[in-house]
């Protein structure tokens, strides 16, 4: 292609044009496709496509699956550290706990909540006379099955969640200690190593039952079942080492040590500390045991 050029060149003679060869080389080149967005502006490369809309929903899936994955992720978090902390406190420091039966009235009213303690056991304070505690009983009273150390029964035992297996626990007054002799007359009360215990604050009604040797140790258990665990023995009643002997203050109305005998120490839960929750139509009982006689 030629273009005449009719500027004229500063510097020369007037007369002669010159002449100003143009050659255009026009180079095929591939067609640009149209698009949608912002166009690339380098024409040797091929246009970029803005269209992000088809990709909109696999991205969304992909976030809603993430937040659920982490959701997930959270909530088991939630549920172990929630674990972790209950049977931490319930094994260092204390459990709660709600009475079912009437064999520690007058103290203990059937749905009473109280708090059991457990750091004086860590700490190895010895157990006193006088205190209630609560354990496992023995296997004798409760058909022969002993502690289960299956994963679901030890972790209902140390979380106390209902929906997992629970073993029954009992709550008594400690009576005798290790080396202690037990002998309980009708009418009369329990005698510990031959002195008359004075428990007229807390006993709803004196012993209807005797108590002198090892074989008169039985009686019906929380399974209705008649047992006699010393039926053999006519030794006198002497608290074993590591053992202790457990009553109910509703002494005619309690499956405790004079129907299973000695309890070991190892099954003891904790001490129970504080009554927290007691309904107010609880029934009353007199104060001293004497006042209940003459009243009647």
């Amino acid at each position: 292609m030629f273009r005449y050029n009719s500027t004229l060149v500063s510097g020369l003679a007037p007369g002669p044009y010159l002449f100003e060869v143009v050659v255009d080389l026009m180079e095929p080149r591939e067609p640009v496709t149209p698009t949608v967005g912002n166009i690339s502006p380098d024409l040797n490369q091929p246009a970029v496509r803005q269209l992000d809309r088809p990709t909109e929903p696999k991205k969304l899936h992909q976030k809603e699956s993430s937040l659920f994955i982490q959701l997930i992720r959270e909530g088991i978090e939630l549920v172990v550290v929630t674990l972790v902390l209950l049977i931490v406190i319930r094994w260092a420091i204390a459990e709660a706990r709600y009475i079912p039966s009437s064999s520690m009235e007058p103290t203990l009213q059937i749905s009473d909540r109280l708090l059991v303690e457990k750091w004086s056991g860590h700490f190895g304070q010895p157990v006193k006379r006088g205190d209630i505690l609560v354990f496992y009983p023995p296997p004798v009273e409760v058909g022969g099955k002993d502690l289960s150390y299956a994963p679901l029964s030890w972790l209902g035992r140390a979380t106390g969640l209902p929906f997992l297996p629970n073993e029954p626990a009992f709550i008594k007054r400690c009576i005798g200690l290790p080396g202690d002799r037990i002998r309980v007359q009708k009418g009369v009360g329990v005698f510990i190593n031959g002195e008359l215990l004075d428990e007229s604050l807390y006993t709803k009604e004196r012993p209807n039952y005797d108590l002198n040797n090892l074989c008169d140790i039985g009686g019906r258990s929380s399974t209705g079942v008649l047992i006699r665990p010393y039926e053999d023995s006519k030794g006198s009643v002497v608290v074993p080492p590591g053992h202790l002997f457990m009553m109910g203050d509703n002494r005619n109305n309690s499956e405790d040590s004079h129907v299973w005998g000695f309890l070991d120490q190892k099954r003891v839960v904790g001490r129970a500390c504080l009554l927290f929750w007691r309904r107010l139509d609880a029934p009353l009982y007199p104060r001293f045991l004497d006042e209940g006689i003459q009243e009647r």
